[in-house]
């Protein structure tokens, strides 16, 4: 055998340079991974114990300073509790266009998998997601216990919007 590119004989360790770098879709990554967690009460320190990492690994995980490989974020599927097609929901468009290789040059949007395709909120209903005080409101929600309480509690909210404020 020569010692030619791609033959397997690169030294032990060697990366192609692209996959040792993070990238803006590691950060998408990572925020979606706080967002799910932030919804579940859990903090780092929990989530780094259920997934053998220290609270400083996940914090480099939502931060997008560090990738996340395929076997870790099938183990945050699974203590978090989602697909893992979750943690690429309501990638912005420019961002999945400019990374998504192949697909993209194919004009292909997102991969939801079973699923039929799904459309994200869109523009303030995205950002509105992503704020402490929604996640707040949804964990205060969802600590009310009693179900005909919390109903209420729901249709008040609805109520509370304007006409055709959906």
């Amino acid at each position: 055998m020569s010692g030619s590119i791609g033959d397997g004989d690169e030294e032990p360790g060697a990366r192609p340079e692209r996959e040792s770098r993070s990238s803006p879709i590691d950060a998408h990554v990572g925020s979606r991974i706080r967002l799910r967690r932030t919804l579940l009460g859990m903090s780092q320190e929990r989530l780094g114990e259920a997934l053998g990492l220290t609270f400083q690994q996940v914090q480099k995980y939502e931060r997008g300073v560090n990738r996340v490989g395929a076997s870790r974020l099938f183990d945050l599927s699974r203590v978090l509790d989602v697909p893992i097609s979750f943690f690429f929901d309501d990638m912005p468009e420019p961002l999945a266009a400019s990374y998504g290789g192949q697909a993209a040059a194919l004009g292909a949007r997102r991969s939801f998998g079973f699923a039929d395709g799904q459309e994200s909120f869109g523009g303030a209903a995205d950002e509105a997601m992503n704020r402490r005080e929604t996640l707040e409101l949804v964990r205060a929600y969802y600590r009310i216990t009693d179900p005909a309480v919390r109903k209420r509690v729901f249709e008040l909210i609805k109520s509370l919007v304007p006409e055709g404020g959906e």
